[in-house]
């Protein structure tokens, strides 16, 4: 039995371990072994903190905000690239090496986009945002784009259209049992459900020859609260723009997967390239959609499928039928990405890396400036530091990534193009995405949960006077009791709060997914009220009456990073921690296992109403509902190498706090602490399998991935859970033993860091 300063003794279950494993019980009090114990000077680094706390200012955020979201800041346009020569100065000013990354990527605009209702009436649409009086941002238009998806394909089609929901794979399932067939149609989705790529994808494979989308208010509109100006919440003209590139195969510039598109690269044709959509995709407003909706006929809509507005949802075809018409301007266009680089004193070739993008579609100043401003607020603070004659004892890097909005393009072919340095040298990459009021979310990978939850409980919430930690734990225990949960093992009482496993849809993509490299992404929200997401309403005026107008939100995320960064930066040892990612990954077996048999109880029952007849005895006569196909049976899988993987897993992370506690610090060598950095940062790479998922080998990640069919909602053990999902029985057997060798990886890589620590 161990015990730290006569702390009390805690002990704790490590979930989907082997319950005969002596690994699944440990009298360790987690509690008591924090980065001070083995890593840190607490006064210095306290004092460094405070110093960074004192100096950081809400007026800066606001002022910078003012002036980087006054003009549209697109990729490729005047205003992005003067956004990013504004933060390269800034960062030089505050004593950071500055400079701008270039690449040189495709990124198409719009040149034609027009879209008629040509029968039962006709009706030619609008596509416009007019502008709101007293925002005077939505006045602005030199240089704004028009609503548009980028890398929709070029088209002029006429058809009959289709509603399809959310156009998800369920939704088809759900037509085919109607009798409906959209190939050769045009079809009409709602956004939501899953990401906006998905839906015309799926459209695609199922025949469709274009895609139409729109927000229905229902789900963003008048439904949820007051539209702006009244409110935050979308107005009938407002569009989400947004990217279809097909990024669950791979993000960045479809013209170079993987490598970095600089100077004489070869390219793929426009033609070749697979991530481009294959069909004609427009989003349009709900006032848009309004004269689609109301001239279609057929069955009505399930219930399900009804959205805000004030008709009858049918589905058709037709007798609704449409031109859609859109030509696309296709050129090389410059990405600019501001870095900010402070070298390490000590450890100069570990890096550490903050990142938000600077590129929006119009004003954006929820979407990406108010993050992008916290991170520039940070690294200011941090650049006092410098007057005092400290420097970092790893390397900081800060930077600000263009052309993010359309498929992630200036991070990912930062990551392709120095892959191999940031798979030797990167410690963690920490991400921002817009930040806003109320709770923090904090996502990432699990070897850091731990230093994080540490973290938020040195951070007060500006509002309430607790900390971040506090204030999460009361809003789940609310949500607990409201929805029924009562009991032992409740989230909001355990002992760290859980990070949620991240999929795509920001910067982190190409860190996590594709180099390996341990990554977080942080923000505040839940409290600022949607609506203006990707539209021209997405304004500095928007965001100050709506959202964190006193900038105190994206303050406190700048001291959350702050902390985060500086603890990084000057501990000895780096402060993974191994025990809550076996908790969470136990998660993920179990979820999987659970899905397995859920999926082979379902076929069996589905089969067994076929051979009754239920479907045809049961339908209405006078609607068409055909009865679902017959699906194979749901082998047995065998997940022992799996479980017995995971046990060793548990046992290394167990192995290595026990390391932790005997420890004394400052009893290694500086080369022996190089040496199980190294090996601590080696962990998350060890997920890495170099011939990737299973369709998409850009996705090397065995732990996490974005859902092939979800675009930014993650998979955990994608290649096993999309194997059970898609009924790819050997995929899945396949994967089992991929996962297990994976978890093994990390095992050794623990085992070889405890061993270091417990002969010292």
């Amino acid at each position: 039995m161990f015990k730290i300063k006569n702390l009390f003794f805690l002990t704790v279950f490590i979930v989907g371990c082997d319950p005969s494993s002596n690994s699944q019980k440990k009298d360790i009090d987690l509690t008591g072994i924090s980065s001070y114990d083995y890593t840190l000077d607490k006064t210095t680094q306290k004092l460094l903190e405070k110093q960074v706390d004192d100096v950081l200012n809400p007026k800066n955020l606001d002022k910078w905000m003012k002036h980087m979201s006054s003009k549209p800041h697109h990729g490729g346009s005047p205003w992005s690239k003067q956004n990013a020569e504004y933060a390269t100065n800034l960062f030089e000013s505050w004593g950071f090496e500055a400079y701008i990354d270039t690449f040189r990527v495709l990124l198409p605009y719009p040149k034609i986009r027009k879209l008629d209702l040509i029968s039962p009436k006709r009706v030619s649409l609008k596509l416009q945002e007019p502008p709101v009086k007293g925002d005077e941002s939505t006045f602005i238009k030199k240089d704004l784009l028009p609503p548009y998806n980028a890398f929709s394909a070029d088209g002029n089609v006429t058809a009959e259209l289709v509603f399809v929901n959310y156009g998800i794979p369920a939704d088809y399932v759900e037509l085919e049992r109607m009798g409906i067939d959209v190939k050769g149609k045009i079809v009409l989705a709602k956004y939501g459900g899953s990401w906006r790529g998905i839906k015309p994808k799926v459209a695609y494979e199922k025949g469709a020859i274009g895609c139409i989308m729109y927000s229905d208010p229902k789900d963003d509109g008048y439904f949820q609260g007051d539209v702006y100006p009244e409110g935050p919440y979308r107005n009938e003209f407002g569009v989400q723009r947004g990217s279809v590139l097909d990024m669950p195969l791979y993000p960045g510039d479809p013209l170079t997967p993987g490598y970095g598109s600089r100077g004489e690269v070869d390219r793929l044709t426009i033609e070749e390239a697979p991530t481009i959509m294959k069909i004609p995709v427009l989003p349009i407003s709900y006032s848009d959609a309004l004269p689609l909706l109301e001239s279609l006929g057929g069955p009505i809509a399930p219930s399900s499928w009804r959205g805000g507005l004030p008709l009858t949802y049918h589905i058709g075809p037709g007798p609704a039928k449409v031109n859609l018409q859109l030509e696309f301007d296709w050129q090389l266009r410059t990405v600019y990405n501001p870095v900010g680089k402070l070298t390490g004193s000590k450890y100069p070739d570990e890096w550490i890396m903050r990142g938000n993008h600077h590129d929006g579609w119009a004003a954006s100043a929820a979407d990406p400036i108010s993050g992008m401003v916290s991170l520039m607020e940070e690294a200011r603070g941090i650049g006092t530091l410098l007057k005092t004659g400290w420097r970092p004892k790893r390397t900081l890097l800060y930077a600000g990534w263009d052309i993010e909005e359309p498929g992630l393009l200036g991070s990912t072919e930062w990551v392709e193009y120095y892959k191999k340095d940031i798979q030797d040298k990167m410690v963690v990459y920490i991400n921002t995405d817009g930040t806003g009021v109320g709770y923090l979310s904090m996502g990432g990978s699990h070897s850091l949960e731990k230093f994080v939850n540490e973290v938020i409980r040195d951070v007060d919430d500006p509002v309430h006077d607790v900390s971040l930690d506090k204030r999460l734990r009361s809003r789940m225990r609310v949500r607990e009791y409201n929805s029924g949960t009562f009991g032992e093992g409740r989230e909001s009482e355990r002992q760290d709060l859980r990070m949620y496993a991240m999929g795509a849809g920001s910067d982190y993509t190409a860190f996590l997914h594709h180099a390996g490299v341990p990554a977080l992404n942080m923000a505040f929200g839940g409290e600022s009220g949607g609506g203006s997401y990707h539209s021209l309403y997405d304004t500095y005026e928007h965001y100050k009456r709506f959202s964190d107008g006193k900038f105190i939100y994206g303050t406190t995320l700048s001291k959350v990073n702050g902390r985060l960064v500086l603890r990084l930066s000057e501990a000895d040892i780096l402060p993974f921690r191994f025990v809550n990612m076996v908790d969470n990954i136990g998660k993920f077996v179990e979820q999987n296992k659970k899905l397995s048999e859920d999926i082979r109880k379902s076929t069996k029952l589905l089969n067994d109403l076929l051979d009754n007849n239920d479907f045809a005895i049961s339908s209405n006569p006078k609607k068409t509902y055909l009865p679902p196909k017959r699906l194979r049976q749901v082998p047995e899988f065998d997940f022992k190498p799996l479980d017995a993987a995971l046990a060793r897993l548990s046992t290394s992370a167990w192995k290595y706090e026990e390391a932790l506690l005997k420890f004394q610090k400052g009893s290694l060598s500086p080369e022996r602490k190089s040496e199980i950095n190294a090996l601590l940062r080696s962990v998350d790479q060890a997920f890495i399998n170099s011939k990737g998922l299973p369709r998409r080998d850009w996705f090397k990640n065995m732990m996490y991935a974005p859902g092939y069919y979800t675009g930014y909602g993650v998979k955990t053990l994608p290649g096993i859970r999309e194997g059970l999902e898609e009924r790819k029985w050997n995929e899945v057997r396949v994967y089992i033993k991929e996962v297990s060798k994976a978890l093994d990886r990390a095992s050794e890589n623990i085992n070889s860091a405890s061993r270091i620590l417990s002969e010292n």
